[in-house]
């Protein structure tokens, strides 16, 4: 059974829940689950845009108190890194900058949506949001995160520090529900959960050609598609059931060319080991290409998954997870006695690029 204790944690509201899934005793379960939101950021935004809809100065102490909630800590100091990490000064932002975007009259606008929008994510069930992931990870994974719907100019959403301290940032969108919003941690915290296990993937790689270690890494891309059917709960619950119409049909438009977007990818990574493609910038734009909105690492990623759970069992589905090598292989294996929805073959990934990845 899973404990919900509410109460003010950094200055702002917050929930820690200890959860179960899979039917485990209650002290284990406790121990594989513990996630905390913080929503200081964002009530110390809303807080500011409520005096200046008052028509009240905004005082040096509120500005101090946005400033000090660990969300806002935490998003500053991770824009700086990634500024300082891809040579990119405009990502970071400094306190003034903050303070203009807050004093912005589109900002004040939005209020109203926004404190609304914020309120529906409070009560959003994340004992299932927890609970659904750790359903698709290998026994000894940690359900463990910080969750902070913020305020923030830029409107992306991203885990940090999932190794050390892991936190998901959620831009707080009034377009995004409160369903929506739970989907988004689920599938957040399946990352979250396989980053707790630790890895020894890259040793794994360690005799391989320079270019297939590239391709064997890039294979973990495919761990989006993974996230999409851990966060639905399974391979026949629609992963878009909670998303704006126009995504489900930009996501079902994708699934339609799932045989073209798997030769894409398998052309990608056979040029990275011909040689055709060796520039790492180069290679970074080409892989980068395709995650897109949620492009073929999330709907190739999908349908393998999909296709070797319903062959093999999750439990399978599962074996892969430490090495992405292993979801091709199975999925080969499964799609070579599978049809498609019209009845066509499924498309199989090449067996030398299997084999020069060192698959198994």
């Amino acid at each position: 059974m899973t404990r919900s204790i509410q109460g003010l944690a950094a200055g702002g509201w917050a929930i820690v829940l200890l959860g179960a899934g899979l039917g485990q005793p209650a002290r284990a379960a406790a121990d594989r689950i513990a996630i905390t939101i913080d929503a200081s950021e964002a009530e110390s935004v809303l807080a500011i845009l409520d005096r200046r809809a008052a028509g009240q100065p905004i005082e040096p102490s509120s500005w101090q108190a946005l400033q000090a909630t660990e969300p806002y800590r935490r998003l500053k100091a991770r824009e700086a890194k990634i500024a300082e990490q891809f040579h990119e000064p405009s990502i970071a932002f400094t306190d003034q900058d903050f303070q203009r975007f807050v004093l912005s009259d589109d900002l004040l606008k939005r209020r109203a949506a926004l404190a609304a929008t914020l309120e529906r994510w409070k009560r959003a069930n994340l004992r299932h949001a927890a609970e659904r992931p750790l359903r698709y990870l290998p026994a000894p994974a940690r359900l463990r995160a910080k969750v902070y719907p913020v305020i923030k100019p830029k409107r992306n959403s991203f885990v940090w520090e999932t190794s050390t301290d892991p936190a998901i940032f959620l831009y707080l969108d009034p377009d995004t529900s409160a369903a929506k919003f739970e989907n988004t941690v689920a599938h957040e915290l399946h990352h979250i959960g396989l980053a707790s296990l630790g890895s020894d993937y890259e040793a794994k790689l360690a005799s391989l050609p320079a270019p297939a270690r590239t391709v064997a890494t890039w294979m973990g891309s495919f761990g989006e598609g993974l996230a999409m059917l851990a966060a639905a709960g399974g391979p026949d619950v629609d992963p878009q059931a909670t998303s704006s119409p126009a995504d489900r049909a930009r996501w079902n438009r994708d699934l339609g060319h799932f045989a073209t977007d798997l030769r894409a990818v398998e052309s990608f990574f056979l040029d990275v080991l011909s040689g055709k493609l060796k520039d790492p910038a180069s290679i970074e734009e080409k892989g980068g290409s395709f995650f897109g909105t949620q492009g073929p690492w999330y709907t190739v990623g999908y349908e393998m998954a999909v296709v070797v759970e319903r062959r093999f069992g999750r439990e399978a589905l599962i074996s892969t997870m430490l090495d992405p090598r292993r979801l091709l292989l199975l999925y080969n294996r499964a799609a070579a006695e599978s049809r498609g929805p019209g009845g066509e073959p499924l498309p199989l990934w090449s067996a030398s690029l299997l084999q020069d990845v060192g698959a198994r």
